[in-house]
């Protein structure tokens, strides 16, 4: 039988390869192989059709058996991030689960482009030591340990690797072209934007909506004035900042308050706030390079000589003087603090946090924002340095991610199915996943992942739904190891005046008194009085 392991799959491709790999009778079974193929954005040619068709015309001639298929469709080679199908072919190599003896690839740089070849040697090093030999179809050498065939293919490791550096040049100088001449290189507009997608005359061929990318190659992407009331939103950020004095939290706090929510549909926080206050895209300027990921190697935070803008190509929505004055208000905020507090505000972040990042430190209303450190140090990389903290990504961090992400609906569930058995009726919000209970009164479900700082104490940050004004939150804390829930806190929204709540191992008594360490204590207390009296 033939398997399939793919990260996307193709059903056509499968019923053109399960036919027998080879015509021949024979009477031994013939060896078992693995497919790998892989397609990236860059040329139609090397689609996942055309390498297996190239790949099964191997396998016949050579009298092999495809057994299994490793997919990765649209994905870059550059790393094994993101590339299921390589990284599921590799466990299986070293769990000794796959039952094949060899694995098919269409050519070197299908198998990676990657910027270092040994890392493209290592993954086959590692089939290797399982005695699973790697076959490059394609390729006008035999993979077979010879002296020859071991410099042609470290030669075209290079090459593979080179091409991507040099397409990743050619990219970068096109699209910095094309900012110049005012275009929109990708992102989303913001509140109170929109993007338009013009012709090649400049003629306007519409909105796009979130999602919608242009289907000609000669369209072009430019920023036009989004609704009039978030234009207008806009315009009253920037008043209530630079007029009243307000703060950015304080200005998030008070849209929440009269329930507008992000671009994203996201209630507003002081990030998002202060976004709005320092991009530049609010007065028409086409901003691009502030950050850069080039070759997928790392992020860099790159200094504001280094951006490459164009001034004025986009309908302004404040004016240069308003935005002026908010950034100078911003700047000014860091300049009474020296460097040393600048610094040690950053290691108590650290220490109450246990990592830091631009959203940690811009969620923070008793510091400066992340953009004061850049503008300090010069970028935060070298602020990190001067206390010692040297970011990694951490991928314990993603996986807890993701899991939270795989519980919630079956924490949610459980709670819904708790509601209904002590007799209430349970709407659900599909899009908001707000429970509206008896029609009386609605539930916002929150989960919050427990995080270690650098001490070994657990603290974990609860934030509350004030953009969807519930009349209570059930916050689920998790515990330790993020797997499960550790108990649970009942805030009525009439009691709760902030969006933000930070708890410890142990916590003040009035926090304690919203606790409960099992959802049967809502129930019972449903159970005792009507819905409409408990809300």
């Amino acid at each position: 039988m033939l398997s399939i392991v793919v990260s996307k799959r193709c059903p056509q491709l499968i019923r053109r390869i399960s036919r027998p790999a080879s015509n021949k009778d024979s009477i031994d079974r013939p060896a078992h192989a693995a497919a790998y193929v892989r397609m990236s954005t860059d040329l139609q040619k090397y689609s996942t059709e055309n390498q297996l068709e190239a790949i099964r015309r191997y396998a016949d001639k050579r009298g092999l058996e495809i057994c299994r298929i490793y997919e990765d469709s649209g994905r870059s080679g550059l790393t094994v991030g993101g590339r299921d199908g390589l990284q599921q072919l590799m466990k299986d190599v070293q769990s000794s689960a796959g039952d094949f003896d060899a694995i098919l690839v269409y050519d070197v740089s299908r198998w990676g482009r990657f910027q270092n070849a040994d890392e493209a040697a290592y993954y086959e090093h590692l089939c290797s030591r399982a005695g699973i030999r790697v076959h490059y179809c394609e390729e006008q050498f035999d993979n077979d340990g010879s002296i020859g065939s071991i410099l042609l293919k470290n030669v075209k490791r290079v090459m593979a690797g080179e091409y991507s550096r040099e397409l990743s040049v050619k990219v970068f100088a096109g699209q910095c072209r094309l900012v110049e001449l005012g275009f929109r290189q990708g992102g989303a507009p913001g509140y109170g934007l929109r993007r338009e997608l013009i012709d090649e005359n400049h003629v306007s061929k519409g909105e796009l909506h979130r999602g919608d990318r242009k289907s000609l190659q000669t369209d072009r992407v430019v920023l036009t004035l989004g609704p009039q009331d978030e234009v207008d939103q806009v315009r009253r950020i920037y008043s209530l900042f630079v007029d009243a004095g307000l703060s950015e939290q304080q200005i998030a706090s008070d849209l929440n308050s009269r329930g507008i929510l992000t671009d994203l549909a996201k209630p507003w926080t002081r990030s998002t706030v202060h976004q709005v206050l320092t991009n530049e895209k609010y007065i028409g300027n086409n901003v691009f390079n502030r950050i850069s990921f080039k070759l997928k190697q790392r992020r860099i935070v790159n200094n504001r000589e280094t951006w490459v803008r164009a001034e004025g190509v986009y309908p302004s929505v404040v004016s240069q003087a308003l935005f002026e004055r908010a950034r100078s208000i911003i700047d000014a905020r860091s300049n009474h603090y020296s460097d040393e507090q600048l610094l040690s505000m950053l290691q108590t972040v650290l220490e109450e946090e246990g990592s830091l990042s631009g959203i940690v430190i811009d969620e923070r209303d008793d510091m400066p924002s992340s953009s004061a450190y850049r503008y300090r140090f010069g970028s935060l990389i070298r602020a990190y340095n001067l206390i010692g903290y040297v970011p990694e990504r951490d991928y314990r961090y993603i996986e807890a991610n993701r899991h939270i992400r795989e519980i919630y609906p079956l924490v949610l569930s459980k709670i819904v199915s708790g509601f209904q058995r002590a007799g209430g009726e349970v709407a659900l919000d599909e899009q908001s996943q707000l429970l509206t209970i008896n029609g009386g009164f609605t539930v916002a479900v929150v989960l919050a992942r427990a995080l270690t700082t650098t001490s070994g104490s657990l603290r974990w940050r609860i934030r509350l739904d004030t953009g969807l004004l519930p009349d209570m939150t059930i916050a689920v804390r998790l515990e330790a190891t993020n797997l499960g829930p550790l108990d649970y806190y009942l805030f009525p929204s009439i009691d709760m005046n902030f969006s933000h709540l930070k708890l410890s191992e142990s916590n003040a008594l009035s926090l304690d008194a919203y606790r409960f360490e099992s959802l049967d204590f809502l129930y019972s207390l449903a159970r005792q009085c009507s819905f409409g009296e408990a809300a």
